[in-house]
């Protein structure tokens, strides 16, 4: 290694990864207890150190799939948080991503040996350093991104109904949405394909099963939802 750069200041690089999902109409986060000081097992984010030979992103994909058990999962990159005194324990500048799964797909047991819980987005506990303030920036992005496109794919089973979206969306908004308005925005996008299959979970006459269309032609939905 070169010394070109001997004599400056040398900083630490983390990810952190906000991890949604989304259960019984509830959007939710995953939490673990830290392992180490400082502030050992309160409550944190899923994340770790930037290897020498990895990039930013390959440390979150490496972090999601150690805490998961998943690979192939969708991921954004949100902000870097640098305020010098972030981290108690050194200069640390942490990369924040945010992920969305389907808690139906992951591996209970890694979830289980990292002590990992899913918390409601609306109720969780306190949480070290500045990874509340993580939390609030990565939903923000996740309902900008939810209002300019149709999303679901990553959360939703293969196959759902629009009662069903609409719960995603009303999670995701943290308020109630029109059904007869919801319905038509949908729709009128030609992104989704109806099935054969009805849910007659909720009423008689049943409500007809959808799944996404190719993702090419999902990006291009332009859903313009706004709050």
């Amino acid at each position: 290694m070169s010394n070109y750069y001997q004599g400056t200041s040398r900083h630490l690089v983390a990810v952190d990864c906000v991890i949604f999902g989304y259960e019984d109409d509830l959007l939710k986060i995953l939490l673990f207890p830290r392992r180490v000081e400082p502030a050992q097992g309160e409550w944190s984010l899923m994340g770790g150190f930037v290897d020498e030979n990895e990039s930013i992103d390959d440390a979150a994909i490496r972090v999601l799939q150690l805490t998961t058990g998943l690979t192939n999962i969708f991921m954004e990159q949100v902000k870097a948080f640098s305020d010098p005194l972030r981290d108690p324990g050194a200069r640390v500048i942490s990369n924040v991503y945010f992920a969305l799964i389907r808690i139906d797909r992951q591996d209970t047991n890694i979830i289980q040996a990292h002590g990992a819980k899913w918390w409601p987005i609306t109720q969780f506990p306190p949480l070290i350093f500045d990874h509340n303030q993580m939390v609030a920036v990565s939903l923000s992005r996740l309902q900008m991104k939810a209002g300019l496109n149709l999303i679901g794919h990553e959360l939703l089973p293969d196959f759902f109904t629009l009662r069903m979206l609409r719960k995603l969306y009303e999670a995701i908004f943290q308020r109630p949405l029109d059904p007869g308005n919801f319905r038509k925005k949908v729709l009128s996008l030609n992104v989704l394909q109806k099935s054969a299959n009805k849910d007659k979970t909720h009423s008689k006459k049943g409500s007809y099963f959808y799944h996404f269309e190719k993702k090419e032609k999902q990006d291009n939905g332009n859903f313009i939802f706004k709050l």
